[in-house]
C-alpha cells in the first residue's frame, strides 16, 4: 500500500516498510465501517495499538494541537498523564459522543474492574466535518459501526474513501485514510515508523506532489457542470504516529510536532479553519495498570539520534497525505457534491 510504484511517485529517501502501512509496527492493526448510501457518506476507523489488552498494557504517548478548529475526544488526559489506554478511532464531526460511548462500552467488557475496583477509562476519539459530502445532520454513525470497525482490525487494511475517511475532502479533491511507513537503523538494530491520516484539508491551488506544484497545473479539476468544493479550507487533518522506537513522551512529542513538516511538503498552511492535530505512541515503553513495583524500567533515544526518526515521520506524514488521495475512488454525496480522484488526474 501507501502509494504504488505504478505512480512513479517517490516521496523522500528513506526505505518504507513492507506493506508500506502504520502496522509495519508490530502489533498494529487498523479496521474500517464503512458507510455509503447516496447522501449518506461516512463511518469509522479503529486502529489498536498492540493486539492485548490496551488498558491494563497502556503505552506511552504524545499529542500536539496545530490549529485548534476540532472537537477530539480524551486528548487532556494524554496530554497530562503521557500513554493512551484505549484504541483510537477516527469518525465524522457529530459523531464523537456516540464513538465515545460505543467505546467506553467494549473497554467495559473486556476490563470488569473499570469503574468499579478501579478507576474510569479515558477513550480517545479524532474527528474531521464530512458535511460537504456527507449528511452530517443524520448523526448515522451507530455503536454497531464502532464495534464493526474494532471486529475489522487487520495488518492489511484499505486506504482511501473507506471509514472515517469516505466523507472527506483533501486539496479539493477525495481525501480519506492514507497511511506509509519508514524503516530505519540504530545500532545495528531496526525500527520503524509509521503514520495514518484522515485526511480533510487545504486546497487545490496548493497542492504539491512529490515536489511537483500540481495544484499550480490545473485551472479547476472540475469537469463542467459539477460542484466545486466551498471555496475557503474548512477542513481538518488527523495524524496518527506509531512507533516500536523506544521513546520518551517529550520525545514523542517532539516526533509529532514534525508531522506539520509533512503537511506543509504537500501544501498545507493550516487555514483557519482547520484542525490539525497528531497523536504519537511507542509499542517500546509501556505503563501497566497495575503497579508491581515503584520502579519501572523502560528504554530511551539519545535525543542526539532522533534526526533519523524526525525524517522517518515527516517522510510517512507526507507519503500518506499523497496515498490517501490516490486510493480514494470518485465519491458524489450530499446535495450531487462530487469530488474526484487525484488518481484521475496524474
Amino acid at each position: 500500500m501507501g502509494i504504488d510504484k505504478k505512480w512513479n511517485i517517490r516521496i523522500g529517501s528513506m526505505k518504507s516498510g513492507p506493506k508500506n502501512l502504520i502496522s509495519d509496527v508490530e502489533g498494529v492493526t487498523v479496521g474500517h465501517s464503512t458507510i455509503a448510501c447516496g447522501e449518506v457518506q461516512t463511518g469509522v476507523t479503529a486502529l489498536k495499538p498492540h493486539q492485548g489488552n490496551t488498558y491494563l498494557d497502556k503505552l506511552m504517548a504524545a499529542c500536539v494541537v496545530f490549529n485548534g478548529m476540532g472537537k477530539s475526544a480524551g486528548l487532556v488526559e494524554v496530554e497530562e498523564m503521557g500513554y493512551i489506554e484505549t484504541p483510537l478511532m477516527l469518525t465524522n464531526t457529530l459523531s464523537v459522543g456516540t464513538v465515545s460511548e460505543a467505546l467506553v462500552r467494549y473497554m467495559l467488557e473486556q476490563n470488569k474492574d473499570i469503574g468499579d475496583t478501579t478507576g474510569s477509562v479515558n477513550p480517545v476519539v479524532f474527528e474531521c466535518n464530512d458535511s460537504e459530502l456527507n449528511e452530517l445532520r443524520g448523526l448515522h454513525v451507530k455503536e454497531e459501526n464502532v464495534r464493526e470497525a474494532l471486529e475489522n482490525c487487520s495488518a492489511d487494511f484499505e486506504e482511501g474513501a473507506v471509514g472515517a475517511g469516505r466523507g472527506m475532502k483533501c486539496h479539493d479533491l477525495k481525501g480519506g485514510i492514507g497511511s506509509a511507513s519508514r524503516v530505519f537503523e540504530l545500532d545495528g538494530k531496526e525500527y520503524t515508523i509509521g503514520a495514518l491520516l484522515m485526511t480533510n484539508h487545504a486546497k487545490f491551488e496548493d497542492l504539491i506532489v512529490a515536489g511537483d506544484p500540481v495544484g499550480t497545473r490545473f485551472e479547476n479539476p472540475y469537469p463542467s457542470g459539477t460542484i466545486r468544493p466551498s471555496e475557503k479550507d474548512k477542513g481538518s487533518c488527523i495524524t496518527i504516529i506509531a512507533t516500536d522506537c523506544p521513546l520518551s513522551e517529550r520525545q514523542l512529542k517532539r516526533i509529532a510536532r514534525r508531522a506539520i513538516t509533512g503537511l506543509s511538503r504537500t501544501g498545507s498552511f493550516m487555514a483557519n479553519g482547520s484542525g490539525e492535530i497528531a497523536l504519537a505512541f511507542t509499542t517500546a515503553n509501556r505503563k501497566p495498570h497495575y503497579i508491581k513495583n515503584a520502579v519501572m524500567q523502560m528504554g530511551l533515544l539519545h535525543d542526539e539520534s532522533l534526526d533519523t526518526v524526525f525524517r522517518a515521520v515527516i517522510e510517512s506524514v507526507e507519503e500518506a497525505v499523497i496515498s490517501s488521495m490516490l486510493h480514494a475512488e470518485t465519491v458524489t454525496g450530499r446535495k450531487g457534491m462530487k469530488l474526484i480522484s487525484l488518481a484521475e488526474l496524474l
